[in-house]
């Protein structure tokens, strides 16, 4: 059987009554009469030569031609109203999957949202936060942006901001120290990436110390074991501009070291989509770089 031979306005009073199993609530549904909705349904299985409905008593049930019908139609108007509802200004909204390190999210991007929404209303943002281990083809995703050296396998990685590391701790505890030495009494909170220490330290010309403390495997929670005053974290001082003016995190020494930046990556494999690009001139427009690609 040809579909050009199916109306649509039938299939839909169908699903309706279907769901309902009532011909008066379908009918309310599709702002129609409830002797509109049994026409369609009748005009409907004259069409196909089979009864889809029972008509009982005290209302319907469905047919086992019915039954096989119901779930088809329900999901074809499901996507089709989800298409529908991907066009927005005279464009097809296009989904952008991003996976993101949750202390760039935090700190850089989240302030910002509002104005890619405003510049780019067609991409539909997806965000999924991660400690910077991320798998692009296992999860899904369009892109992820990640701390390091920009080194991925088979990635290619757009350089977004450099972020250097500052020792950041609660305000009471920064009153304890005067010079970088007086770290080697204090307490040192430390990510996944063990060396970082011992670069400050050799950056700040001390020998780092045996550092035995808590290791996360989130700068933003470390961060907030910092505010709390369970010891010292070497973080990015620049996501955590809003903590430094409120006064809940204190940088006491200038001393940095530079490890690594944020960047963004996406599959050498995969096509880079409409969205993906805006989302990146975006990035780097407001990362004010003019990044190398790698």
């Amino acid at each position: 059987m040809s579909l050009s031979h199916l109306p649509l306005n039938a299939l839909r009073a169908f699903e309706a009554a279907a769901r309902q199993l009532s011909f008066t609530r379908a009918g309310l549904e599709l702002r129609v009469t409830q002797a509109a909705v049994s026409h369609q349904v009748k005009a409907l299985e004259e069409i196909l030569g089979v009864p889809l409905f029972r008509r009982l008593p005290r209302g319907l049930a469905l047919t086992e031609e019915g039954e096989a019908l119901l779930p088809v139609l329900t999901e074809a108007f499901r996507q089709i109203a989800g298409t529908l509802e991907r066009f927005e200004g005279g464009r097809l909204r296009e989904v952008l999957t991003l996976g993101a390190v949750g202390t760039f999210v935090t700190g850089w991007l989240l302030p910002r949202l509002p104005a890619f929404r405003a510049a780019h209303p067609f991409v539909d943002l997806r965000l999924m936060t991660n400690n910077n281990r991320v798998d692009l083809a296992g999860e899904g995703l369009d892109a992820a942006i990640r701390f390091g050296d920009g080194a991925w396998h088979g990635t290619e990685a757009t350089r977004l901001l450099a972020a250097p590391l500052s020792p950041l701790c609660a305000p009471a505890l920064a009153g304890r120290l005067r010079q970088p030495a007086d770290l080697l009494r204090e307490t040192l909170l430390r990510t996944y990436r063990l060396d970082e220490w011992e670069r400050w330290f050799a950056a700040v010309d001390l020998p780092a110390p045996a550092i035995r403390g808590f290791v996360f495997d989130s700068s933003l929670t470390m961060a907030e074991a910092a505010a709390q005053g369970t010891g010292v974290a070497l973080l990015p001082a620049r996501m955590f501009e809003h903590d430094l003016r409120q006064g809940r995190l204190v940088r006491p020494f200038a001393a940095e070291v530079t490890l690594g930046a944020y960047w963004l990556t996406r599959l050498k494999s995969r096509r880079e989509t409409a969205a993906l690009a805006a989302f990146r001139a975006w990035l780097l427009a407001g990362a004010g770089a003019a990044a190398p690609t790698a």
